[in-house]
Order: structure tokens, then C-alpha cells, then sequence
């Protein structure tokens, strides 16, 4: 939105915040459900698994953030979980059959999210094909809407997942007995991730705006009603899915239906990289930070 000209940064920051904000309430929480009843037996979690995942998971994306990489916090997360679970209480404690669902739903949701923003662009392209040059300023107020609609879902599937894992020390520590978000955990958890939004680097701002390719307002209104599509299906479903990596493949998508050569195709396998290194350095990250603090509560 803002690499396109639609908008100010300012503005869109915080239009987007409050989305962000809204999200959850709005769409649901199915997702909280999935990260923290589903990929790991409750029964064998700790205070001190949670905080080792969450720690690792928090380092990687800062990291990240701070390298200008879009990777993703779902990906840490669920690698977090893995390698601190695994070191304090073994394999067993994994729930391997769903945990290869949500792998999955982790790996292939850029592909659809790709291939969505390909059918989406030419649909446009050929809606509009004998439109005057005008039409780019309806792309641009367009996103107003898409922008809003892409913050939405992005709280709405990455939000539940700090819900998730909140819920899950709760019940670790006996404050609650069965798997339910209390509604203070879903507002803070809103006002965390609206937060995060308004006061983001710019860096990572420049990587899915600019570096791919120069974003037009077609491209972003495209991009973004694309990736939009893919995070309510996702959230509704209760699959935890990376926002970043739909966003940035639906981005690489509209741009190679437009023209293939006019994705940098190198920034694109920087992020995959990235993409593939995530959880298992955040499990490693996790298995470290265990051993380091687990003394530390005894």
C-alpha cells in the first residue's frame, strides 16, 4: 500500500492496526485451538517449554526483522514448540499426525497463495484491459478495502496463535482446567499484534513493497485481495499459516503473470531460504534456551 503510493505511511499504519486489532473479534480464533491443544500434548508441556519456545521464536524474528527478511513468526513458534518439547519430554509428545497437517499447511499455502495471486491479476488484467490510464486511481482507493480485509485476516490467523500458546501456560499452571481463551488473552493478544504493526521496521516495509518489484497499485490491490482470500479461508479452517510467506508469494505471483522477468527472482530465494531455515534453527534456538533455563526453576 504504501510502496504503491495508495496511501501514507502514517495512514496506513494505522488503518491497518486497527484491523489488526479488530481481527480476532471479528473473524475468530480457531487457530489458537490448533497451535495450543493440537501440536503437542498438553499433558507434557511446562512453564519452561513455553517460555524456551517463545523466546526462541521472539530472537528469530527480530533477527529477521532486523536483516530486512519477511519470515515467519508461525514457522518459529511451531519450531519453538518442537525442539523445547522434544528435549524435555521426548518424540512422544509431539502429535505427529497433525503436526504434519499444519507442516503442510505451512508449505503449501505460499504455493496457493501464489497461484491465487496469478488467476487474480488476470482476471483483473482482463476486466480492465480497454480502461483508460485513470484506472490506477481506482486501484488505489481500492485498497482501502483490501488492505483492511488482509489485516483482518492476518489477525485473525496470527493473533490465536499467541492466544494459543498463553492458554496453554494457563492450563500448564492450573488456572483453567480445559482448553478455553479467556477474553482478556484475546484482547491483549489483538492489542499486541495491532501494536507490532504500527511501530514496525521500515526495512521489512521496503523488502514486500519494493524489492521484489516495483509495486504499481494493481499489484498491491491484487497481491493483497489474494493473500487476503487464502488467511480467512486459513483462519476459519484453524490452520496456522505464514501471513508473511502468502503475502510475499502472492506478491511474486501477480508480478510473474504480469511479466515473469520483472520479479527479482533472487530476493525470492533469500526469502525461501529463510522460509526453510526457520524452524529448524528456532527448534535448535528452543532445545538450547531449555537447557539453559530449565536449572533455573528447581
Amino acid at each position: 500500500m504504501i510502496s504503491s503510493r495508495a496511501l501514507s505511511a502514517r495512514t496506513a499504519r494505522w488503518m491497518t492496526a486497527l484491523a489488526e486489532f479488530l481481527g480476532p473479534l471479528a473473524i475468530g480464533i480457531a487457530v489458537a485451538k490448533t497451535i495450543g491443544s493440537v501440536v503437542v500434548n498438553p499433558a507434557d508441556i511446562s512453564s519452561q517449554v513455553i517460555l524456551a519456545a517463545i523466546l526462541a521464536a521472539i530472537v528469530w524474528n527480530l533477527l529477521t526483522s532486523f536483516l530486512g527478511l519477511p519470515s515467519s513468526s508461525s514457522h518459529a513458534l511451531v519450531g519453538g514448540l518442537i525442539g523445547a518439547v522434544v528435549l524435555a519430554a521426548g518424540i512422544r509428545a509431539i502429535q505427529l499426525t497433525t503436526l504434519i497437517k499444519i507442516l503442510l499447511s505451512l508449505f503449501l499455502s505460499p504455493l496457493v497463495g501464489f497461484i491465487i495471486g496469478v488467476i487474480i491479476l488476470r482476471i483483473i488484467m482482463g476486466l480492465s484491459w480497454e480502461a483508460s490510464p485513470n484506472i490506477k486511481n481506482l486501484f488505489k482507493r481500492g485498497q482501502i478495502f483490501t488492505v483492511i480485509a488482509l489485516g483482518l485476516s492476518h489477525s485473525s490467523n496470527d493473533a490465536p496463535k499467541t492466544m494459543g500458546v498463553i492458554t496453554l501456560a494457563l492450563m500448564t499452571e492450573k488456572h483453567l482446567s480445559t482448553f478455553i481463551v479467556p477474553t482478556w488473552v484475546i484482547l491483549i493478544s489483538a492489542m499486541a499484534i495491532s501494536t507490532g504493526t504500527a511501530v514496525g521496521r521500515r526495512r521489512l516495509v521496503r523488502t514486500v513493497g519494493g524489492k521484489f518489484y516495483k509495486i504499481e497499485p494493481i499489484d498491491a490491490f491484487c497481491s493483497q485481495l489474494s493473500s487476503a482470500i487464502v488467511l480467512v479461508i486459513s483462519s476459519l479452517l484453524g490452520g496456522p499459516v505464514s501471513t508473511t510467506h502468502v503475502l510475499s508469494s502472492s506478491i511474486v505471483g501477480v508480478g510473474a503473470a504480469e511479466r515473469p522477468n520483472k520479479v527479482r527472482w533472487q530476493i525470492t530465494q533469500e526469502i525461501a531460504t529463510a522460509w526453510l531455515m526457520t524452524i529448524p534453527i528456532a527448534a535448535l534456538m528452543a532445545a538450547g534456551i531449555f537447557r539453559l533455563i530449565n536449572p533455573l526453576f528447581y
